[in-house]
């Protein structure tokens, strides 16, 4: 059986609910715990969706796969220049 990965919405939603348990009095480690997921995970998190509401991930999202796209792109061009060159020179 496959370890099932939270998604970034879930993971933004679990650091708000940490937020809200520490808002009501709850030890920080307590309310980690609570979520059941490790200290160490949830610095992680906080690390990379700390502050992050859901239409901000949705844009990150949005802009690692213009990236993504674009990274293809360009070395496909840069494919092609070095075939064209290659050709250029005769030493096909």
């Amino acid at each position: 059986m496959a370890i099932k990965r939270p998604k970034p919405e879930d993971i933004v939603v679990k650091l708000r609910q940490v937020e809200v348990l520490m808002g009501q009095g709850m030890p920080r480690i307590d309310a980690i715990r609570q979520i059941s997921f490790t200290e160490q995970t949830y610095y992680r998190w906080k690390k990379k969706y700390g502050g992050m509401g859901t239409e901000q991930l949705k844009e990150l999202k949005r802009l690692q796969r213009e990236n993504e796209r674009l990274r293809r792109a360009v070395s496909d061009l840069t494919l092609d220049k070095l075939i064209l060159k290659e050709a250029a020179s005769g030493n096909f």
